[in-house]
């Protein structure tokens, strides 16, 4: 907390030396240069103004070994609430740095609604909740009028989501191939099987779900399962499915840039068109 405190000031009063001393390498090649940085700060000033209030400070673990600090304040000239963030990389070094306006989640009518299928977690085992939630702050798909309650799932152990000293090797990640579950009864609307698999950090924004099933659950609910492993979809479209049905495996494919599954439910079988639906499932322990 200290640290990004530190860091924060030191940036708002311009002493810039230290914090361009102290990045790793990663970071000044994506930012060419210490003059860069003072004209993004000479941009947010224009922009935004200056810092007036703290509003909150938090600390975050989301990248094993990665320290993040993340502050939300009241700018001068911003009309919302702006967040700083810093990241810091085990040797200290500043691995991560932006200064942007807070998203905000999108207008929603069903923040009371009650989900109609009986679902259940759609995988056996202890998973780790990596995005979900109402606010921007626990869940960046807020933001999303479709995945407005969506959940990224990947499995955690010991602190991490892979095991190894070699994070680029896909089968190293905990959830890699692990069997994806149908989470209602349900008819498969569309599926996807043939896409590629991401490497590490890569993503693949022209085919934002990657292999993908999405299920009719009746009453206006569709469930989307994305990112799902290349050649492992068991299902078509017209099937027929029972809650714990196996529809495919985790994997890393369309807009990923690590093994996870990402779930979603929304009112329409189109993906981009329909409104997102809370999902309350039935029968865990968290």
């Amino acid at each position: 907390m200290e640290e990004g405190r530190a860091r924060s000031e030191a940036f708002l009063a311009g002493r810039l030396d230290g914090i361009w001393q102290s990045m790793t390498p990663e970071l000044q090649r994506q930012l060419g240069s210490q003059a860069n940085l003072a004209a993004f700060r000479a941009q947010l000033r224009r922009d935004l103004g200056e810092e007036r209030e703290i509003r909150n400070e938090t600390t975050l673990s989301l990248v094993k070994d990665v320290v993040t600090y993340r502050r939300t304040a009241i700018w001068s000239g911003a009309p919302g609430p702006v967040v700083m963030e810093w990241s810091f990389a085990p040797s200290g070094r500043i691995a991560g740095f932006f200064i942007r306006p807070a998203p905000v989640a999108a207008e929603s009518r069903f923040l009371d609604y009650r989900t109609r299928a009986d679902l259940r977690l759609p995988f056996d085992g202890t998973w780790f909740v990596y995005w979900g939630g109402r606010g921007i702050d626990q869940n960046y798909h807020a933001v999303d009028r479709g995945q407005r309650f969506a959940y990224d799932f990947l499995v955690m152990r010991d602190g991490s989501s892979f095991t190894g000293d070699d994070p680029s090797r896909l089968d190293r990640y905990h959830c890699w191939g692990e069997p994806i579950l149908a989470p209602a009864r349900g008819r498969v609307v569309a599926a996807q099987n043939d896409l590629p698999d991401n490497a590490i950090g890569r993503t693949d924004t022209a085919h934002p779900l990657g292999n993908h099933v999405v299920l009719d659950l009746g009453q206006s609910e569709f469930a989307f399962l994305a990112h799902l492993r290349k050649g492992s979809v068991t299902v078509a479209p017209g099937d027929e499915v029972a809650a714990g049905d196996r529809l495919g495996a985790c994997g890393n494919s369309g807009n990923s840039s690590e093994p996870h599954l990402h779930l979603h439910l929304q009112t329409s079988a189109e993906f981009g068109r329909g409104e997102g639906l809370p999902a309350q499932f039935q029968a865990y322990r968290a």
